[in-house]
């Protein structure tokens, strides 16, 4: 007999949001990207392969560790914990010793290791305490970690100043290891579950050779390489389009970035907001459709429409600030919202059974997509012919990738499940 309850909500709920708002904030990298790089005495473009290294360990490691996450849930919790928190401590230890090679190594390999164990994990736990809403249940936890960012940077900007960026690393190192440890100790698998290896057509080799699994993939790759890709130049976005208001127009640089600073900083947090209701609500709707497509059909028409209604207003160019906020926050709705949904889409046609092995597969395009995404916006902006309205160039590119995106959600939903979940438990 335990103190703790043994419930859906002690068992699942809270051991995901301690995992997840850890290893979170890992987007947390914009508050201390600079602050690295003036350490080191390198350029911020020197370091940035951190963090990408980070996102692209974090898709690979899932998967390639799907199936030690289906079979061990325990094992898996505590190998995400000492990865992410050495890395994370590791990054202070070398910003300490001035060893830039470190950063690569920890932030963005032994940490991304961390990052994708601890992604998984709780997952396929929540869809067996929550059988009649899965849904829901993976929205709570991946609403957690796109949180994590609001939660972690105002206490890491408050500790950079306090004890500096190095004690930083290591006071919050302990923090995750704290959260990270009663997460893994709590952890469990409903009573009466007992792990059975997943039939051979739902194994990692298999999955590759379906189109449908293909049909999955694409539609998730493009709507985080199509977020990315406006998200990376969101700030850029705002910069330029306050500047064209008749009361920031006249002003100095110096004056018009301490000016805007507070409202942009506002519109990131709003961004935030919209990120994790979208993981939570597009996951929590999907629970009430008769296919999970459905979900990812409205995030793509959605998205569709958002980046429709500039294209015809040029609201970038016209300094339409209400239009360009509603694309913004639409679209980061959108971009989280296929991030819950994703694991119920799978286990929706691949089972439960295999469902870390699958969503850790997919996963992969969260790889990819993190080095796509940022390069595919650069590229368009530092390409575009007439510079005056490179951001606004951005979106016409995006828009395309949804209609693709949404094309192959469509074929996907024409492929009848061929797995009853339920049966497999």
């Amino acid at each position: 007999m335990t103190l703790l309850p043994d419930n859906r909500w002690t068992r699942a709920v809270a051991p995901a949001l301690l995992l997840h708002i850890s290893i979170g904030t890992v987007y947390c990298w914009s508050v201390f990207k600079q602050l690295i790089a003036d350490e080191l005495q390198v350029s911020p473009g020197a370091i940035e392969w951190g963090f990408s290294l980070a996102i692209f360990f974090l898709g690979m490691s899932a998967a390639f560790l799907g199936p030690m996450v289906e079979k061990d849930l325990k094992k898996s919790a505590l190998l995400a914990t000492i990865c992410f928190v050495t890395g994370f401590v590791g990054t202070g230890v070398s910003i300490a010793i001035h060893f830039v090679p470190g950063i690569f190594i920890f932030y963005g390999g032994v940490m991304g290791v961390g990052l994708g164990i601890g992604y998984l994990t709780p997952v396929k736990n929540l869809m067996l305490w929550f059988s009649k809403n899965k849904g829901l249940a993976t929205g709570i936890a991946v609403a957690g970690f796109g949180l994590s960012k609001a939660i972690a940077s105002p206490i890491m900007e408050y500790l950079i100043e306090g004890v500096g960026l190095v004690n930083m690393f290591y006071i919050l190192g302990a923090v995750y290891a704290i959260l990270m440890l009663a997460g893994f100790a709590i952890i469990k698998r409903p009573e009466g579950y007992v792990y059975t290896a997943p039939p051979k057509e739902s194994r990692r080799g298999a999955l590759l050779r379906k189109p449908l699994f293909w049909g999955i993939w694409i539609a998730f790759y493009l709507n985080i390489t199509c977020g990315l890709a406006l998200i990376s130049q969101e700030k850029d976005i705002l910069k330029d389009l306050l500047h064209q208001l008749p009361q920031y127009a006249k002003l100095s640089p110096n004056a018009f970035s301490i000016a805007i600073a507070g409202i942009i900083a506002t519109v990131l947090a709003v961004d935030a907001i919209f990120n994790a209701v979208g993981r939570l609500g597009f996951a929590a709707l999907s629970d009430h459709m008769k296919r999970r497509e459905s979900s990812y059909k409205i995030i793509f028409v959605m998205s569709i429409a958002a980046c429709a209604l500039q294209l015809v207003t040029h609201s970038i160019d016209n300094a339409l600030f209400w239009v360009v906020l509603a694309m913004l926050f639409l679209i980061n709705a959108g971009y989280g919202g296929g991030f819950s949904t994703l694991p119920v889409l799978l286990e929706q046609h691949f089972g439960i059974k295999s469902v870390s092995t699958t969503h850790g597969l997919t996963l992969s395009a969260w790889a990819i997509a993190g080095l796509s995404g940022n390069q595919l916006a650069s590229f368009v902006v530092t390409h575009a012919s007439d510079q005056a309205h490179r951001y606004a160039a951005v979106i016409p590119v995006i828009t395309v990738l949804y209609a693709v995106a949404l094309l192959s959600i469509w074929l996907v939903s024409r492929v009848k499940p061929q797995v009853d979940a339920e049966k497999l438990l």
